[in-house]
């Protein structure tokens, strides 16, 4: 009863006083000095304040009068309210209310400086006092509630000028924030601060939105910077907004296309892992969040093993993305996810029988419907092995039934896929009619794939002017490989050397060596080295084998440099694969023109070279059979090539010199030499010598005809005048 008398007697003159109040600060006047607080126990200190999270629309004006009675309840105890505290309660109010512009006017009237001055000065003392275990000190100018609350204010309005997209404005003001905390507090949020459960909310949120807007500006190293701001200072923020903003990083770091300098850590220990780039420091984030996710201290979040997938891949680790795939615990990732990330992992790392035997187990399994993806990707791999080849059409025979015309791309490929299969199996028919069938087969496949494309694609028209090109349809083959080069704007190498290969098949070989040179022009020196065998062996067509030899050594420069520079590389292992075969192969080479010009010495300098790369290299050998062949050393010239065949059963130059050596000698009966000559021709039916040779051979033998001889040599001719200086595939 007391206190309503109480308040029907100074409740109007309460009202009236923070009216008066408020109208002074939306006016802009200042406050009369008696008006003005001095003490720090004012208005703020009681905590009146309403969640600025909730959304304004749903504010009424319940709030406002819940707002006012409260701080007429402070009034009432106090009497004093501080002018920038009063200028905070108003602006949170007009903010609550939706008011954003009258909100920013009237937080624009708080001066900063001053506050974060005063705010910086409290809290220091504060920690100082605790560190002290004493409270005979000076007390801090500034209470927690009265910190909150302003802080609150700056924070609102950051808010309210994101809201009318003034970002960068924004941007300065949240920093404000977070830098008075950071000078104030150098080794990090103590407890005692962060229990304030209000101030530790406007941490929080501050310190999540700095960084987006940052990137609302376009300035992404400032992003950059103040999302590594956020992990390495001690804001005592909550693990799940930890990870958000780790997470959030990664993401930025991993698609914003900004090149992020290495971070300079103000604590390293000697020797740990500092990222040099965007992609490890985005795969350091990535699994740092895997590793709280074993420990269950946050919940699975898929897309997390997404960019962790994305960002391995293109750094080239798919191994280490194995392992983290493999290192999930079951019932994470569904069963046919799994393996297919795995296998296409192992793919990237050239383990090929891996992958398919991974593929095979979930492709056995006729419960896993709609397996496009992984039946193409089967069928890839078999292309590549041809002791697979009849597995592998199975699978793109099985991705076209599952198709049935869903997808007219994914049908393409399907279809060239099956292409490049029925090719490849035409190699190892035994019958020629059967050859011609499955090869007519092929291009009608390939021809098909390019019919389908919704979007050109260039390993489809490449495949088809190669496929024109094994069959000897040149000019088809020179039209496709035009139009890839057109496609690619000459940004693929292999587009170029097929084009120059097929051209040289023309006998056109200044056009081809012109298509090299503009290739060399336009690709960087690492990328040459083929480019630059496939230019001297035009000039050995064209007879000029010191230029040849001179481009050889070049390439040789080339790769030296190449292997010296990038041979500690763990992520450049397939490059170094690639560089130690094109150099042995420069070596054989090179060794061939040397002989052909007699300098048996050169010869075997490049032959000895060879030998420290690969002693049991089959090509070596032959090419040391030939050497000892030109010297008419043929005994030894049969051992080398012999020695060849020991190394690769296969090798089909070994297989045609071994019979031409054993002709010549005439220590061995015919049906034996043809042996040879066959089983060259069976494993490379273009070969034109194998071809010649077995012509001579019919010719030399009574009992063969002379038509067999006939279509021999017709055939050698057919096939040498349209022979390309090198394979075509």
């Amino acid at each position: 009863m007391r206190l309503k008398n109480w308040i029907k007697r100074w409740g109007l003159g309460v009202r009236g006083k923070l009216w008066k109040m408020m109208k002074c600060i939306r006016s802009g006047e200042q406050l009369r000095l008696d008006d003005m607080a001095s003490s720090s126990e004012s208005l703020a200190t009681r905590d009146f304040s309403v969640s600025y999270s909730s959304q304004a629309a749903g504010v009424d004006t319940k709030v406002e009068n819940s707002n006012i009675e409260e701080a007429e309840s402070s009034l009432r105890e106090s009497g004093y309210l501080n002018y920038e505290e009063a200028r905070a309660l108003l602006g949170r109010l007009e903010y609550q209310k939706g008011n954003i512009e009258a909100a920013l006017q009237v937080f624009e009237g708080i001066d900063i400086a001053s506050v974060s001055s005063k705010i910086k000065l409290s809290l220091s003392r504060r920690c100082e006092q605790n560190r002290r275990r004493s409270q005979s000190d000076a007390a801090p100018p500034m209470s927690m509630h009265a910190i909150s609350l302003l802080l609150e204010a700056i924070f609102l309005k950051v808010k309210s000028l994101q809201g009318l997209g003034q970002f960068e404005e924004a941007a300065q003001s949240c920093k404000v924030i977070l830098d008075t905390i950071e000078t104030a507090l150098p080794e990090g949020i103590p407890e005692s601060v962060s229990a304030d459960f209000k101030l530790h909310d406007i941490l929080n949120k501050a310190v999540e939105l700095l960084p987006e807007l940052w990137k609302l500006t376009g300035s992404p190293q400032e992003a950059i910077l103040s999302y590594r701001r956020a992990l390495l200072y001690y804001w005592n923020l909550d693990t799940e907004t930890t990870s958000k903003i780790e997470k959030e990083f990664a993401v930025f770091l991993l698609y914003s296309g900004s090149d992020a300098s290495p971070p300079n850590l103000r604590s390293q220990v000697d020797g740990s892992f500092v990222p040099r780039n965007n992609i490890e420091e985005a795969i350091l984030l990535l699994l740092i969040l895997l590793r709280k996710f074993a420990v269950k201290k946050i919940e699975w979040d898929p897309t997390i093993m997404y960019h962790l997938s994305f960002a391995l891949s293109i750094s080239g680790e798919q191994r280490a993305l194995a392992h983290q795939v493999e290192e999930l615990l079951p019932g994470i990732m569904e069963r046919r996810e799994r393996y297919s990330i795995l296998a296409l992992c192992y793919h990237g790392e050239g383990e090929e029988m891996i992958a398919l035997n991974l593929l095979r187990n979930l492709l056995f399994n006729r419960g896993n419907p709609d397996c496009v993806l992984e039946l193409l990707l089967a069928s890839n791999i078999c292309a590549k092995n041809t002791v697979c080849v009849e597995e592998g059409i199975s699978y793109a025979s099985r991705a076209l039934s599952e198709l049935c015309g869903r997808c007219n791309q994914m049908e393409s490929v399907a279809n060239c896929l099956q292409g490049i299969l029925l090719s490849t199996q035409s190699r190892s028919v035994a019958s020629d009619s059967e050859r011609i069938s499955k090869q007519s087969e092929a291009l009608e496949m390939l021809e098909s794939a390019e019919k389908m494309m919704i979007e050109r694609d260039p390993s489809i028209i490449f495949h088809l002017s190669l496929e024109n090109a094994e069959q000897r349809k040149l000019e088809a083959a020179l039209y496709h490989a035009k139009q890839l080069l057109k496609l690619e704007a000459g940004s693929s190498v292999r587009s170029y050397i097929l084009l120059a290969r097929i051209l040289s098949a023309q006998k056109r070989f200044v056009d081809a060596e012109n298509v090299i040179n503009a290739a060399l022009d336009q690709t960087g020196k690492w990328d040459q080295g083929e480019l630059l065998r496939t230019k001297a062996k035009l000039q050995i067509a064209q007879g000029q084998l010191k230029k040849a030899i001179e481009t050889y050594t070049h390439l040789l420069a080339i790769i030296q440099i190449q292997t010296k520079s990038l041979g500690a590389g763990k992520k450049l292992a397939k490059n170094q694969r690639n560089s130690w075969s094109l150099e042995m192969e420069t070596w054989h080479d090179l060794a061939n023109v040397y002989t052909s010009l007699s300098q048996w010495r050169d010869a075997e300098v490049c032959l000895s070279k060879s030998k420290t790369l690969s002693p049991y290299s089959a090509s070596r050998w032959h090419s040391t059979g030939l050497l000892y062949e030109a010297k008419g050393l043929h005994q030894e010239a049969l051992k080398a090539f012999k020695a060849a065949l020991d190394a690769e059963p296969h090798h089909v130059p070994s297989l045609v010199s071994t019979a031409c050596v054993l002709r010549r000698l005439g220590s061995q009966s015919i049906p034996i030499i043809r042996s040879f000559l066959t089983d060259a021709i069976r494993l490379d039916k273009t070969n034109h010598s194998a071809w010649y040779n077995l012509g001579l051979l019919y010719k030399a033998d009574p009992s063969a005809s002379a038509l067999e001889a006939a279509e021999c040599f017709e055939a050698a001719a057919f096939l040498e005048d349209s022979a390309p200086v090198e394979s075509f595939s």
